[in-house]
């Protein structure tokens, strides 16, 4: 079986694959400074609480936009698989699409797993949306090449930033509010008002703006968890998929091996 390993700036996240099918799944706190053997004391023991062994992993792949992580995720690889792990987009696991942006080198290993597994998932032009420390909106063509996109600041660090900077201000958590009202009548209603009803508001003027530019008809797809939380008062998504990174990391992995 597959263990494929995507480390974003916030979480890591970790999913055992039986061919192009999610198994098991588990996330942990992104920290660059957590050991191999840290992880394995994580990641060994809810592959048993899953009803794995560690010889169940057969393979390991890596996709990081955290350099400093990349190392001891290699070092758990080797030291408690015995395997040597294979990294997105490096040697002999290639992207397999065309980066049609003028700084190639430059697109974020996860940016290119969901262009891969969108493509492999949906026909045509497609917009995807991934909701994590960053927002990030991307357009890929209908032959899977990926034509740049946007960067925005993810929700929880726009919110961070307001409760950090404001004394009086309280810690809210993300949540849909329970009516489409946007007249807030106490400080914790408005700041969800404006943190929530603001993002839709940023997600429908992109999307309109960049299919505007695109011209074509165009499908939009979204992964991350905050994804289904703004779906609910605002049909922004023609589908959710809060695995799209680590399926694109699968099927980078069965191209590799012919399977896909």
């Amino acid at each position: 079986m597959l263990l494929a390993i995507d480390a974003g700036n916030t979480n890591i996240k970790f999913a055992l694959f039986d061919g192009l099918e999610i198994a098991a799944r588990w996330r942990i706190a992104t920290d660059a400074r957590r050991t191999g053997d840290e992880y394995a004391v994580w990641l060994l023991q809810l592959l048993e609480l899953e009803g794995y062994k560690r010889s169940d992993v057969t393979d390991v792949i890596i996709s990081t936009v955290v350099p400093r992580a990349l190392h001891n995720l290699q070092v758990l690889s080797s030291k408690y698989f015995g395997l040597e792990a294979l990294v997105a987009g490096r040697g002999a696991v290639p992207w397999g699409l065309e980066l049609d942006v003028d700084e190639p080198q430059n697109v974020g290993a996860d940016r290119a797993c969901n262009a891969t597994a969108a493509h492999a998932g949906h026909e045509g032009e497609l917009i995807v949306i991934s909701f994590g420390t960053a927002t990030t909106v991307d357009h890929i063509g209908a032959t899977g090449a990926y034509h740049g996109g946007i960067i925005a600041p993810g929700i929880n660090l726009s919110l961070d930033a307001l409760v950090a900077a404001a004394a009086k201000l309280p810690r809210i958590a993300i949540e849909a509010p329970a009516t489409d009202n946007v007249i807030g009548r106490t400080t914790e209603s408005q700041m969800l008002i404006g943190i929530y009803f603001g993002y839709v508001a940023m997600m429908e003027g992109l999307i309109a703006r960049m299919k505007a530019q695109i011209g074509k008809p165009v499908k939009v797809v979204a992964t991350g968890g905050l994804a289904p939380l703004f779906q609910q008062h605002a049909h922004l998504f023609d589908a959710i998929d809060g695995d799209l990174t680590l399926r694109g990391l699968a099927i980078l992995y069965a191209r590799r091996e012919g399977r896909a």
